[in-house]
């Protein structure tokens, strides 16, 4: 098996990981999922779910690695101006931007590359640092210092595991597995490289997102993890680790699912809710504004939320 720096070359040992327990929540994921994808069908303009769900799942992303902002601020602040209220709102900014652009390169190559992750990563950070060049990273635990997992340290290793996952991200020949099993081993794996010195779970979480647009799983990306991981922070982290140690993938594979099972659900819920918004906008402008009415300015108001 190739090994380098502790992290198997992909797809390494994950031969056996579709076990029975995952099979089982895969069925009620996809069934969640293929619900989701027909929902967000259903809205005319895709532009206005991408712009009002990726500003929440910046929001949530960032709030996981401790940026917090209000949806005050954010509504406050303009991306395309770049006029923002504070830093905050700013980081989060940049990583719906990163989103939506991953989003639009997707739609032109169909890939999801190591040069489209890097470009991602430049807009979240607003640097080009790129991948780690210096050794001394380590992952600490908040509360205690204790150093929890050591990555992979050279630029070189670096280079090549990332090399490695773009092609196991591109080439469905590689493995055989579920697309969403293999979304649970591809964010693993990337956050088991830590390939830059910040922004590694917002880059990841994007990652995640574009993969199953990429598979075919959605036409927009407009599911995101980053609340349920949020919730489950702890349990999140625990299984990355314990993964790592064991090598037992079923864990970690189930929680994955179940974030994708339950996300799924809520934004449909939430797509529902702006259908009906939307409905009930356009009956009163309408009615009540018939000479500024049009289907633009109804856009508008909901891509800009």
């Amino acid at each position: 098996m190739n090994r380098i720096d502790g992290l198997s070359l992909l797809p390494g040992d994950i031969g056996d990981i579709e076990t029975k327990a995952v099979l089982k929540k895969l069925i009620t994921a996809h069934q969640a999922l293929a619900e989701l994808k027909g929902v967000a069908n259903s809205i005319p303009n895709r532009e206005i779910l991408i712009n009002t769900l990726s500003l929440q799942e910046a929001k949530d992303s960032s709030a996981i690695e401790n940026i917090i902002t209000t949806q005050d601020d954010l509504y406050r602040s303009d991306s395309q101006v770049q006029q923002f209220v504070t830093a905050a709102a700013k980081e989060v900014h940049n990583y719906a931007t990163a989103l939506r652009e991953g989003f639009n390169q997707l739609q032109k190559t169909g890939l999801l590359t190591e040069r489209q992750i890097l470009e991602i990563h430049a807009t979240i950070e607003g640097n080009k640092a790129g991948f780690r060049k210096l050794p001394g990273t380590t992952l600490k635990n908040d509360a205690t210092g204790e150093v929890v997992y050591t990555p992979p340290q050279s630029y070189e290793e670096i280079k090549t595991l990332m090399a490695n996952l773009e092609k196991f991200i591109n080439d469905d020949r590689l493995c055989d597995g579920d697309s969403l099993t293999k979304m649970a081993v591809i964010h693993h794996q990337f956050e088991s490289i830590h390939p830059f010195y910040d922004g590694n779970g917002r880059t990841g979480r994007i990652v995640n997102v574009l993969y199953l647009v990429k598979q075919n799983l959605l036409k927009t990306p407009v599911l995101y993890l980053s609340r349920y991981i949020n919730q489950t922070k702890t349990q999140y982290y625990e299984l990355l680790q314990f993964t790592r140690k064991t090598r037992d993938w079923e864990p970690w594979v189930i929680y994955m699912l179940e974030g994708v099972e339950k996300t799924s659900l809520q934004t449909v819920e939430l797509i529902e809710v702006i259908n009906v918004m939307m409905l009930s906008h356009k009956h009163f402008i309408r009615n009540e504004l018939p000479k500024v009415y049009s289907q633009d300015l109804l856009n508008n108001l909901f891509r800009h939320p």
